[in-house]
């Protein structure tokens, strides 16, 4: 289900909650508190990211953003509230932003070090790119820094890709 401007407070709380698993993993220069700020969350929104959530008993416990830029689709910001993970909600939001992005090819970057996120897209049918592909991904399809660049990986959705 979209969520809306009234639900930007909770999508902030749900992405800092969830975002405290990074500490220790990803570069220092990258983990500050918050990890997403209310300005950067606009920033997102304004780039053309649109966010779906997963309610529970009338409470955002779930969001998953979609970006769509130049022919691919981008899964941007995917966070479950720690208190609500392992039962399903992240393949539920991810299912849905499944048939959102159509037959355009799905991608999602995250931090090299994240190893849940990455196994929890490899889980969901998603394919770990080699380190070449990767930063030639990156540098086509998003604007980071390149110290975030070199940190991170990027996955394509099986048959995403003409595979």
């Amino acid at each position: 289900m979209p969520c809306s401007t009234r639900d930007l407070d909770a999508i902030l709380e749900i992405v800092n909650e969830a975002a405290a698993a990074y500490s220790g993993v990803i570069p220092s220069n990258f983990s500050h508190e918050p990890y997403m700020s209310r300005e950067q969350l606009d920033a997102e929104i304004t780039a053309g990211v649109s966010f779906s959530g997963f309610w529970e008993e009338g409470m955002l416990v779930g969001v998953i953003g979609i970006q769509h830029v130049s022919d691919v689709t981008l899964i941007r910001h995917a966070y479950v509230r720690p208190s609500h993970q392992r039962r399903g909600i992240g393949a539920t939001l991810l299912a849905a932003l499944r048939t959102q992005a159509g037959e355009r090819r799905l991608l999602v970057g995250t931090w090299a070090g994240a190893e849940w996120a990455i196994g929890f897209y490899q889980r969901n049918g998603f394919r770990l790119q080699s380190a070449a592909a990767t930063r030639r991904l990156l540098d086509a399809y998003w604007e980071i820094p390149s110290q975030q660049a070199s940190a991170s990986v990027v996955l394509i959705a099986q048959g995403g890709d003409g595979s």
